[in-house]
């Protein structure tokens, strides 16, 4: 199955949880927190303006961002778990 946000959402693909700390403790589930930085997936086709135009949105397919811990709605496509926010929710384009 294939998503298309509408508008000015983007699709994210959330990265793996980290299941050990830098100093090699291993986390239980409980106790790890879900990344806030993951890859675009999808994107709309851009922010709906007051005169009839379209705000172009400025990530694209494959670009790996960062998020609000709680930006975003959960939404299950297939067996695979994504998260659908606005463009506004999106805090920076990680590169390198």
């Amino acid at each position: 199955m294939k998503i298309r946000p509408l508008h000015d959402r983007v699709v994210i693909r959330r990265e793996e949880e980290e299941e050990q700390t830098a100093g090699g403790i291993v986390l239980p589930d409980t106790a790890a927190e879900k990344p806030q930085q993951g890859e675009v997936v999808a994107v709309g086709d851009g922010k709906p303006l007051d005169n009839g135009d379209k705000r172009a949105i400025a990530v694209k397919e494959g670009d790996r961002v960062l998020f609000g811990k709680y930006a975003g709605s959960e939404v299950k496509v297939g067996d695979e778990t994504l998260l659908v926010m606005r463009e506004d929710d999106l805090m920076a384009v990680l590169e390198g």
